[in-house]
């Protein structure tokens, strides 16, 4: 080991063992990862908002819910999650009224709405596992590197008659680096993981009340 006057971040992430850097590159791949969730989540959940609150105003105009089915089965995409719940279950009633299910024909439109329920709030919560994950994991694998840095760091002093704090600087600040990398990866991704779980578990909030009140407002036309 030898001491280095260049005491850059580059220089010492450079400089460190094999190890060391296979951690860092681990690290800023999982930190890379992490933030192109953060942001594309943030955009989902945002437009998932804004289209919950326009289907909403919308639903509870007092409209005719024919039309507005019609209007949500043909731009689908463009309506959001709250209104594909509205349109399956909408779906599922037309069906049944046609066939004369009486009492029993809301069954089949709560099954349909619990189960596109079910499979929005999957689209919701992708990829928090990963934030979940990386917040979790990243302090632990930059400890791994910073110990590693650290022992190789003393193995090489120990070849050296004459220890000072230049020859011991270099190879601390670079086991260090590890770790700073690895709370650089895991914080953003353990904020961003508890502020989307809250947003999600509100919109899931939303998404439930509003099963309820639309199958209410079936049982009424059922009767």
């Amino acid at each position: 080991m030898h001491a280095s006057n260049d005491l850059s971040l580059i220089s010492l992430m450079l400089n460190a063992s094999i190890p060391v850097q296979l951690v860092m590159l681990i690290l800023l791949g999982i930190s890379v990862l992490s933030w192109t969730y953060i942001f594309s989540k943030r955009a989902t959940l945002r437009r998932a908002n804004e289209q919950t609150r326009r289907f909403e105003d919308d639903f509870w105009a007092g409209g005719d819910l024919s039309v507005l089915q019609q209007a949500v089965a043909s731009r689908r995409a463009e309506h959001g999650s709250l209104a594909r719940i509205f349109d399956a279950g909408m779906t599922e009633f037309i069906k049944a009224r046609r066939h004369g299910g009486g009492e029993s024909a809301l069954d089949g439109p709560r099954r349909a709405m619990r189960a596109t329920y079910q499979r929005e709030m999957d689209g919701l919560e992708s990829h928090l596992n990963f934030l979940a994950s990386a917040g979790s994991v990243s302090p632990y694998l930059g400890l791994l590197g910073t110990v590693w840095g650290i022992m190789h760091a003393f193995i090489g002093l120990s070849a050296m008659q004459q220890a000072t704090l230049a020859s011991v600087a270099p190879g601390i600040a670079e086991a260090l680096i590890a770790t700073a990398i690895g709370l650089f990866a895991a914080i953003p991704a353990v904020i961003a993981y508890n502020r989307y779980t809250n947003e999600i578990d509100r919109l899931s909030i939303r998404f439930d009340s509003f099963i309820d009140e639309f199958l209410n407002i079936l049982q009424r036309q059922v009767r």
